[in-house]
Formats: structure tokens, C-alpha cells, sequence
């Protein structure tokens, strides 16, 4: 529904009444997510005793703490047989992080997800990250809310955009529920998932956020996730040269884990075996890398624990920035099942640490923090969602200057030197084009008076097929060129000018070699024809166009007076001001001297100048040959 649909004149929003009823389908949703968050990670605990302990009992351990000895080693191999076999004859969607599945149900596929997604995915990443595997479970508890939003919105009457809203919104409610990041999660959504901003669709997923973020403190607890001593000191200006320095090197990370991981998937594409197996396989290198370093397996929260508390030690770090990586994202690689983002803190929080041993020392764990969130806002090319996260999994706003100054340069480098991020290179290999940029329609910022034909070709109401005829003779004496008019449609207007019917070209044809000449030609044409304001905007034109399958439509103002005539050509005349935008660069301002003497940069701004204006002279001299052409049809 456009602005000028929802009652009749132009708004700032587009939104109905329809924005309260999804709202209270999101509450709901909420209250899901976190109940799914709570389950999944009691699930991830049960699969951790069962794999590593023997014990049916859902008591939080780290795979790091077992006493297998090298049996562990097998236990990640055993995880991936199991998730094979569910991918295989559960369903294949269980397979990889979830989020670039998630993005494809959103973009793609209107929203729909399979129900048995909703089940399956949970269980299959609590196996994953129960039998080692170095995972978070963010990612997979994103897609089990966004598949559940998803079912509501498909049981129920709901419209593409309501499902959609409704599977961001499940999405949204996991993500805070899982992290207890309400502002990030909402955050998370815009910048990845809706591909909009609009309230229709920000204030049901911000209901859902709010509602799992509240309940979730009843069923897993309040306070941070990672807390760290607050950051009391003021910010000296090394500090924020330093997070430009952990900015940089945190985007050449992200590149060089994302080139990593895809190189490896396209390692096991080229293997001779079923992708069934390639869980297993994966599973093979976690189990040995667990024997290397056994702080690297599982989720990792205590580690990451460890990093923002500035308890950590050189084998700490480098077993991280070397063992977790590389199992990492060759597990991932495999396309088990797991999550992307606390692996990422944890690798960028390695990095950071490692880097606080040479920054100006700011305060407590705090290089960590700032590594881990700019090496995130790189790889999934989210900086204010990344910035936000910091803050709120460790609740400390003190470190907010040099950690969002390193998201941002990390994501800018990003943007400039990967042309898609970790999340939508699947996406890509899959045949899909995703463009995460956002702006204005041009269409929405023209209105229909701009473009719109003034001087038309218009008969009276009274006219008959022979006035037709007579038109049609003196079009074939102006030859081609006439013929070549850019009007197609014709009105018929009454003695006051107000709108009675339409004529196109072919049935003005065809009137005029019919018989019965004094038949009107009000009879032939369409009296109930579709028309526009020339108050509406070129989208609501577009989207008549769309509908209706016409290119011009007659424009009248309030009273049904004509005032003009739009075509489908005048669209373009938005898109080429949205183009001269991007490329038409020009000097706006010219500096003089005292007493009137030009600068020297005067002359090279005359000479760009000058074709802009000899084009601007062509196109003046060819409408005023197309005045002359419409006088002379009037």
C-alpha cells in the first residue's frame, strides 16, 4: 500500500492498522524465541554431558573439561555422522549457519519457511556444538525463531511483507533471547534481514526483541553475558588511533576467514563422497584440533569470558587466533550445523588481546572488546549491530568511542576490498544477487506536476468517429514525424474541461474506419478510465502502471478538471535525477581572491562547465521542437 492508498493524500508512513495485529502476532513470537533460546541451549548442555561426560544432565560444562583422553577426538566425527544423516533425510536446510538461509527465505521466497526446519535445526546444532564443534548457537536459534515466525505467518491470511515481518521478528526475538541484546537484535534485523526501514515492519520486530529480552531474564537470568569492569577513564586520543589500527586488521581478518571458509567448501564440493558424510569429515579436524587445544571446542563463552577480563595468557591467544580459527572454518566449511557469531567474538577478541600488548592500555579487557566487535562488524557488514553488541553483552557504554570507530573502519574496509560478505557468498554461489544497500526511491521523491505533459491532443466529449477520421487525415499529411508523437492516449474532456472518457491510438484507428460516423466516440473509448493526481508520486504511477498493465494515464486535479498526461517514458526522468546524482559531479562554489581576482582552479572550472552547459542548451532547443510539434496537433 503506498502513501497516497492509505487515506487519500500524502504521509511520512505507510502503515495500517494491520502494523497492531502483527505487533501482537510478535509479542507472542517473543515469548516463543525466548522459550526456543532456553530449550536450545539446555539442549546444547544435555548434548555436552551426553557426548563428553556420560551423564543425562543439563548442569553447564565446557567440552574442554573432559577426561576422555583422545576418545574425545571421535566425538566431533559421531556428531557429524548424526547430523548427516538428519540433513539427509530430515532436511538439507539444517545444514550451515542459518543466516544466509534465513536472508534467502526473506528475499527470496517470501518468507516461508519449512515447519519442520523449526525442529530440526535446534536439535541438529545442539548435537554439533554438544560433540565439540566450535559453534555458537545465535545463528541456528535466529533461524529456528525466523522458522517459527514464519509458520504463524503461514497458517494465518497473512501478505508476503507480513510473513516476512513476522519471520524477522522470530529471528529478532532468538538473537536477543540467546545474547539478552534486545537494541542489538533489532538492529541485527535492519541491518541484515528486512532489506527496509519502514514502521510496518521495525515496530513488530522491536515488540518481539523487547518481549524475549524480558522474558528471557526469568528463564536464563538478567545481567550481561560477559561482564567486565566498566570503563571509568577518559578516552585519550591514542586510544582512538589505536582502534583505527584494530579496525584495519580486523577487516583483513574477516577477509582472510571468509576466503578460508569458502575455499574449504569448495574443497568438499570437489570431494568424491556425499555431502552426507562431510559433517564427519569435518569432524575429523574439530576432534584433532580438540586434542591440540581443548579450550577451542564448544561455544566458547568462557573463553571469550576470559578475553574481556583480561585473563589470558600467549597460549590462550594463539590457540585461538590459530587452533579455534582453522577448525573453525573447516567445520563450517563442511556445512554442519552451527553458528557464526560468538566464534567470530572470540577470534577477534584473540586479536584484540593480542594487540593490547602494543595499544595504549585503556582500561581492563578492552582491546578484546574492540576486537571483537569490529572483526564482526567486517565479516557480516553490520557495524552499528557489532557496536551495540559490545555494549550490550558486557555493559560497559564506556568503550563505546573506539569500539564504534573500529567497527566502522573495519566495515568500510570491508565494503571496499570484499565484494560480498560471510553471510551473502553463499548466497551468491547459489545464483542470487543481494544488493544490502538502502536509500530513497527516486520515484517516491517526484510528483506527478514534475513530469507530467501539459499541452496535449484532447477532444470534446461530443465528438464523433468523424472528427476522428479528420484527425487521422492530418496526421498522415504531417508525415512520420507526427506519427512518432509521444501521445498515445486521448481524452475527452467536456466544455468545462473535465474528464468524460479515454481513447488509446488504436481505438481512435479504429473508430475512424468504422462505419456509422456519427457515432460517438465516447462509446468506443472507456469512460471509467483509471487516472492520477498530479499530487501522487511517480511510484504510486508506477505501481498503477504495474497493476494495470497501462502506460499513460490522464492526470486531474481535485475537481476532475485535466490538467495534463503522464506516460510511462516520464518515470525515467526520476531514475536519470537519481543518476546524475551518483556520477554528474560538478564545483558548486568558486573561491576569488581579495579585489576580484579569480583563483587559479577558475579556468579548469569554466571548462567543465561549458559541456554541461552546451548539453543543457540541446535538450532546451529539442523541447522547444516538441512545443511546436503539440501546437501544431492542438
Amino acid at each position: 500500500m503506498t502513501n497516497e492508498e492509505t487515506n487519500g493524500a500524502l504521509r511520512d508512513y505507510s502503515a495500517n492498522h494491520r502494523m497492531l495485529l502483527i505487533s501482537g502476532l510478535a509479542a507472542i513470537l517473543g515469548g516463543a524465541g525466548a522459550v526456543l533460546a532456553w530449550a536450545l541451549l539446555g539442549l546444547i548442555r544435555l548434548a555436552t554431558n551426553l557426548f563428553y561426560f556420560q551423564q543425562f544432565s543439563f548442569v553447564d560444562r565446557s567440552p574442554a573439561d573432559h577426561t576422555m583422553g583422545w576418545w574425545a577426538a571421535l566425538m566431533p566425527v559421531i556428531g557429524g555422522l548424526i547430523i548427516g544423516v538428519i540433513a539427509r533425510y530430515g532436511s538439507e536446510k539444517i545444514r550451515g549457519h542459518g543466516m544466509p538461509e534465513a536472508i534467502e527465505a526473506i528475499v527470496f521466497k517470501g518468507g516461508k519457511v519449512a515447519p519442520r526446519l523449526a525442529i530440526l535445526k535446534p536439535i541438529a546444532t545442539a548435537i554439533a556444538i554438544g560433540s565439540g564443534g566450535p559453534f555458537g548457537a545465535e545463528g541456528p536459534i535466529i533461524m529456528t525463531g525466523g522458522a517459527t515466525g514464519s509458520l504463524i505467518g503461514q497458517l494465518l491470511r497473512t501478505t508476503d511483507a507480513e510473513r516476512t515481518t513476522l519471520l524477522v521478528a522470530g529471528a529478532a526475538a532468538g538473537m536477543s533471547a540467546t545474547f539478552s541484546c534486545p537494541l542489538s537484535a533489532v538492529l541485527l534485523a535492519v541491518e541484515l534481514l528486512l532489506f527496509e526501514w519502514r514502521p510496518r515492519s521495525l515496530v513488530p520486530v522491536a515488540v518481539a526483541s523487547v518481549t524475549a529480552g524480558a522474558i528471557r531474564r526469568l528463564l536464563l537470568g538478567p545481567g550481561p553475558i560477559f561482564p567486565m569492569l566498566p570503563t571509568t577513564v577518559p578516552m585519550h586520543h591514542m586510544a582512538m588511533i589505536g582502534a583505527l589500527i584494530v579496525g584495519v586488521l580486523a577487516a583483513l581478518l574477516s577477509m582472510g576467514l571468509s576466503r578460508a571458509l569458502y575455499g574449504i567448501e569448495d574443497f568438499f564440493e570437489r570431494l568424491p563422497v556425499h555431502w552426507m558424510w562431510w559433517p564427519a569429515i569435518g569432524g575429523v579436524i574439530v576432534g584433532i584440533g580438540g586434542l591440540i587445544f581443548p579450550p577451542a571446542l564448544g561455544v566458547g563463552y568462557g573463553v571469550i569470558q576470559r578475553l574481556v577480563t583480561d585473563d589470558v595468557t600467549w597460549k590462550l591467544i594463539l590457540g585461538v587466533l590459530l587452533v579455534k580459527s582453522f577448525i573453525w572454518t573447516f567445520s563450517l566449511g563442511s556445512n554442519t550445523s552451527g553458528g557464526i557469531l560468538a566464534p567470530l567474538l572470540m577470534i577477534g577478541g584473540a586479536m584484540g588481546a593480542a594487540m593490547g600488548h602494543v595499544l595504549t592500555p585503556v582500561s581492563q579487557g578492552a582491546w578484546a572488546l574492540v576486537g571483537m566487535s569490529s572483526v564482526l562488524a567486517a565479516a557480516i557488514g553490520a557495524p552499528l549491530t557489532a557496536a551495540m553488541l559490545a555494549v550490550e553483552l558486557t555493559h560497559n557504554g564506556g568503550l563505546m568511542l573506539p569500539v564504534l570507530l573500529a567497527c566502522v573502519v573495519s566495515y568500510g574496509m570491508g565494503v571496499l576490498f570484499q565484494p560480498r560478505s560471510i553471510l551473502t557468498e553463499r548466497l551468491s554461489r547459489r545464483g542470487f544477487h543481494l544488493s544490502r544497500e538502502y536509500g530513497v526511491d527516486p520515484l517516491e521523491t517526484v510528483m506527478v506536476r514534475d513530469v507530467m505533459h501539459t499541452s496535449m491532443f484532447a477532444l470534446s466529449d461530443k465528438a464523433v468517429r468523424q472528427d476522428a477520421a479528420d484527425w487521422l487525415a492530418k496526421m498522415n499529411q504531417r508525415g512520420s514525424e507526427a506519427w512518432s508523437h509521444w501521445q498515445r492516449l486521448f481524452p475527452l474532456v467536456d466544455s468545462a474541461g473535465h474528464l468524460s472518457g479515454v481513447l488509446t491510438r488504436s481505438q481512435m484507428i479504429t473508430s475512424a474506419g468504422a462505419g456509422n460516423l456519427e457515432q460517438a466516440l465516447l462509446k468506443d473509448g472507456r469512460s471509467n478510465s483509471a487516472t492520477i493526481s498530479p499530487r501522487d508520486t511517480l511510484r504510486t504511477v508506477a505501481e498503477k502502471m504495474a497493476k494495470s498493465k497501462l502506460t499513460s494515464f490522464p492526470v486531474i486535479d481535485a475537481v476532475g478538471m485535466l490538467v495534463g498526461m503522464i506516460n510511462i517514458d516520464d518515470l525515467l526522468v526520476a531514475r536519470s535525477k537519481s543518476s546524475l546524482r551518483d556520477s554528474d559531479s560538478k564545483r558548486v562554489l568558486t573561491l576569488r581572491w581579495p579585489f576580484g581576482r579569480q583563483s587559479q582552479a577558475a579556468p579548469s572550472i569554466n571548462r567543465v562547465v561549458e559541456p554541461i552547459d552546451n548539453a543543457n542548451r540541446e535538450k532546451e532547443a529539442m523541447e522547444q521542437v516538441e512545443e511546436r510539434i503539440e501546437r501544431g496537433l492542438d
